[in-house]
């Protein structure tokens, strides 16, 4: 029995670990108060695919990277920078006072990197008090706004363009916050492909995940985890895509569509 409490609670705090690499501090999650016993509401993880190609042997992808806290990967940015290879970046407010270097390089390449919307502090975007992979939600339409807000207000401070992708952390929402956000001017941006699990994937199966995408995929990963053993699989990835002579567009290259209204 000591076993198995053991294995659930270290279970727990990888997946924990993955969502949030630091929580926020008392004073940032005021507005998300976390309930005694989370109530039970219905929360959508959506999907999202671009327009395909429609071309045999030349698949058209969009490569997503989340970067909530933490470090950035140099694995995967120096890949994608040394292949050419296009991707949208989706940074919090906390990411990027902590990566001014990587910031410096996103900046740097225009042609290839897309700078999208996180969150302030990367917080669910959830309007009811609840906990996502045991992290509080925002908890109120008010607290949704902060986090969507707040996060963007950082983007332009550090010399981004304005947003108008958001992901929120998780990428769950319940279907209140979704309009509440769509209302803010906002796409979100759901997934296809899950390419390394939270960051939690060993390499190999992340290497297999992101390169059996296919054609109008959208592939979820991070880029703030450089201790992780995916981060060496998305490299990888990436690599085998290109030479399949796959097509890597950025969000704003294509047409899109998204379940749950995201993008309607």
């Amino acid at each position: 029995m000591n076993l198995i409490l053991l294995a659930s609670a270290f279970l727990l705090a990888a997946i924990s670990a993955a969502s949030a690499d630091e929580l926020p501090s008392a004073a940032q999650t005021s507005a998300a108060t976390t309930p005694a016993t989370a109530p039970k509401i219905k929360l959508v993880e959506p999907h999202l695919h671009i327009a395909r190609s429609n071309i045999a042997g030349h698949a058209r992808i969009a490569l997503t990277f989340d970067a909530c806290m933490g470090q950035a990967d140099e694995r995967i940015l120096s890949t994608l920078v040394r292949e050419r290879i296009p991707a949208t970046i989706f940074v919090t407010a906390r990411w990027l006072k902590r990566n001014p270097a990587a910031l410096a390089v996103f900046l740097e390449n225009p042609d290839l990197f897309e700078l999208e919307n996180h969150g302030q502090n990367h917080i669910p975007a959830v309007d009811t008090p609840t906990l996502v992979y045991g992290i509080a939600s925002a908890g109120s339409p008010q607290a949704v706004k902060q986090e969507v807000e707040g996060g963007a207000a950082a983007m332009v401070a550090s010399g981004i363009p304005a947003p108008h992708w958001f992901r929120g952390s998780t990428a769950k929402y319940d279907l209140s916050a979704i309009g509440e956000i769509r209302a803010m001017g906002y796409r979100i941006a759901g997934y296809s492909v899950n390419g390394d699990g939270g960051s939690l994937l060993g390499a190999a199966i992340t290497e297999k995940r992101i390169a059996s995408a296919k054609d109008g995929d959208v592939v979820i990963s991070h880029i703030n985890q450089p201790t992780h053993a995916a981060g060496e699989g998305v490299a990888k990835a990436l690599v085998d895509l290109k030479a399949k002579g796959t097509e890597f567009v950025r969000l704003d290259d294509v047409d899109d569509m998204g379940d749950d209204k995201t993008t309607e």
